[in-house]
């Protein structure tokens, strides 16, 4: 089966174009010029990875990216207008995986999306394919798989992002030690864009505690070292 791809541009000419490439490496695309009309879309169906334009009027790209992660954990790829750096952290903020600057290459379109989508199967592996001895990473109640990027919590499944399996791993791998949020950022996004004032690594961190119900104030798995980072206690 053919992994499913929403695109959402209110430029025609660019969503057709990026739907023609995507569909000549055989994958199924949607694609959607209006806001309303995406945002349909992401409610009724599941897709394996969405391509927003941060943008296009109405809805933009970047609420349509919330409203994604509000249920779904498949990769999001942001477009934005060259230079604009705080759309980018924005959505990285908002949950977002990876983002292009128009005008982009339509063939490094192409091989994004593939990265994104092996990294998603990855974290998504079903138990029939598990190796016969994974890597663990534990601390109390959590246990993380590596090889089969799954992760539970006092025995119950951990739905988290890839994102946010890639922090919670470094750290536990980093187990005692206090990791910077430059660090985190460069090692999960391999990137050069990180400035002092970028909390991306604090939405993400934040979003973790939630659901691992951890407190800022007595944290039982991720302390936070005011001025230098994030650390997981020994």
């Amino acid at each position: 089966m053919s992994d499913k791809i929403l695109v959402v541009d209110d430029e025609k000419e660019i969503a057709d174009l990026v739907a023609f490439y995507l569909e000549s490496e055989d994958f199924e695309v949607k694609a959607c010029y209006t806001s309303k009309e995406a945002l349909e879309q992401i409610k009724a169906e599941v897709f394996d990875i969405a391509i927003l334009d941060v943008m296009i009027p109405g809805i933009d790209g970047l609420e349509l990216c919330k409203e994604i992660r509000k249920t779904h954990n498949y990769p999001v790829i942001m477009l934005t207008a060259k230079d604009e750096e705080i759309d980018k952290i924005r959505g990285l903020m908002l949950g977002a995986d990876d983002y292009m600057t128009k005008p982009f290459r339509p063939l490094e379109l192409v091989a994004r999306v593939k990265a994104q989508l092996r990294r998603y199967k990855r974290y998504n592996q079903p138990s029939a394919v598990k190796e016969d001895n994974p890597s663990l990473l534990t601390h109390g109640g959590l246990v993380i798989n590596i090889k089969t990027h799954e992760c539970q919590l006092d025995e119950k499944p951990l739905n988290l992002t890839p994102t946010e399996f890639s922090i919670l791993k470094i750290l536990c791998q980093r187990k005692g030690e206090v990791v910077s949020s430059e660090e985190l950022f460069h090692e999960i996004w391999q990137d050069e864009y990180y400035s002092k004032s970028n909390n991306t690594i604090t939405v993400h961190i934040r979003h973790l505690r939630e659901k691992m119900n951890d407190s800022v104030e007595r944290p039982k798995y991720i302390k936070t070292i005011w001025g230098v980072g994030y650390k997981i206690e020994n």
